[in-house]
């Protein structure tokens, strides 16, 4: 098994105000047994379980491919939980975190709700939802981002919440909910702007945003796929809760369950999240969803066309994210990004922001590009 060592900053600790002083991070080697091998753990401080003689080294930096600034295979990362992301409070998912302002752009598909933090004239990072999240799902990130120097921003995609006005029926007749209509619409949000910029798709806009990366390398400088679907083709039919039963189901009756099954909070989120989620489900437009769906089905083959762009690409799981950890693997290896698992499930700007975003600053590290 290759060797693969990582970047990695001070974390970050925030409470609205500058992050503090350094705080150590030590890489260390774990025994999991022979079938497994060594694999690269994280921890804070010396690990009880570490074996004798295998001491934390100092963080050393990734070797590059050429054009690109990461590449790395990390075999079984486990990040684990951060102090500050186990105390995240139960908040009112509708009030702005200080620092954070409301704003819109109007796209190809009509005009977009949106969240930014930070500097204007700052390197931009654009965070894009999921299909049944919204803008809000990157509270806790996008002032942590702009503490750090970063114009953060996220948007509502068209159907989705506060874009629901935004659609198809805006692009002219025999337009449908197509990728061409995502991929426009976060090509403009990303030109209405200082470029190029780093990028992170959650889940369905993962493979959005790997489209963007693919046909206009020139707006991306890195680029981190959330949770995102880590095989082509049919991704749904690889996921755990569905597997191949999903292929017998319509995409709208596949589209309600999964509404079904968030607003029966099976993943047992706080009441304020819960209630804040529920709401919103009675603004985000159903055929926008289902179309969402289908195009799960349909996941284009990217891999050998991304990793020839030289943007650096980062993959952020959870442990218990939908789509196995070993699919997230194996897709890491096949893009020669790095992996990074947090404690959690699909959610880890939710879950694991302070984590997550320390291994977003030491991806933006590597990918030095001129603006």
């Amino acid at each position: 098994m290759p060797k693969v060592s990582v970047v990695r900053p001070s974390p970050l600790r925030h409470s609205g105000t500058a992050p503090a002083a350094e705080d150590p991070i030590r890489d260390v080697h774990l025994a999991q047994g022979a079938a497994q091998g060594r694999r690269l753990v994280a921890r804070r401080g010396p690990p009880p379980t570490a074996r004798a003689g295998r001491g934390a080294r100092g963080p050393t930096t990734l070797p590059r491919r050429p054009g690109s600034g990461w590449h790395a295979t990390v075999r079984a990362p486990l990040v684990p939980l951060d102090p500050e992301d186990a105390a995240l409070p139960d908040v009112d998912w509708t009030a702005l975190p200080d620092g954070v302002a409301r704003s819109s752009r109007v796209v190809p598909s009509g005009r977009l709700a949106g969240l930014c933090a930070g500097p204007r004239d700052a390197v931009r990072v654009v965070l894009a939802p999921g299909i049944t999240g919204s803008k809000e799902d990157f509270r806790f990130l996008l002032p942590v981002l702009a503490a750090r120097g970063f114009r953060a921003e996220s948007f509502d995609a068209a159907g989705q919440y506060q874009s629901a006005a935004a659609g198809p029926e805006h692009l002219g007749r025999g337009r449908s909910w197509d990728y061409d209509l995502f991929v426009d619409d976060l090509i403009a949000v990303i030109e209405q702007g200082g470029t190029p910029v780093h990028l992170l798709g959650h889940s369905f806009q993962g493979v959005v945003a790997e489209r963007v990366a693919v046909a206009r390398p020139d707006l991306v400088r890195s680029l981190s796929l959330l949770s995102a679907p880590p095989v082509p083709g049919d991704a749904l039919a690889a996921t755990r809760p569905f597997g191949a039963a999903s292929r017998s189901m319509p995409a709208g009756a596949l589209a309600a369950l999964i509404r079904s099954t968030i607003r029966g909070n099976v993943q047992h989120v706080p009441p304020a999240r819960q209630r804040f989620v529920v709401e919103r489900f009675t603004w985000t437009r159903t055929d926008a969803h289902a179309a969402s769906v289908a195009l799960l089905r349909r996941v284009p083959d990217l891999r050998a066309a991304l990793r020839a762009t030289g943007v650096p690409v980062l993959l952020a799981v959870g442990e218990h994210d939908v789509w196995p950890v070993e699919l997230h693997r194996r897709y890491a290896e096949e893009l020669g990004a790095v992996l990074r698992v947090y404690p959690g499930g699909h959610s880890p700007c939710e879950t694991a922001p302070h984590a997550l975003c320390r291994d977003l600053l030491a991806l933006f590290e590597t990918a030095q590009r001129p603006a």
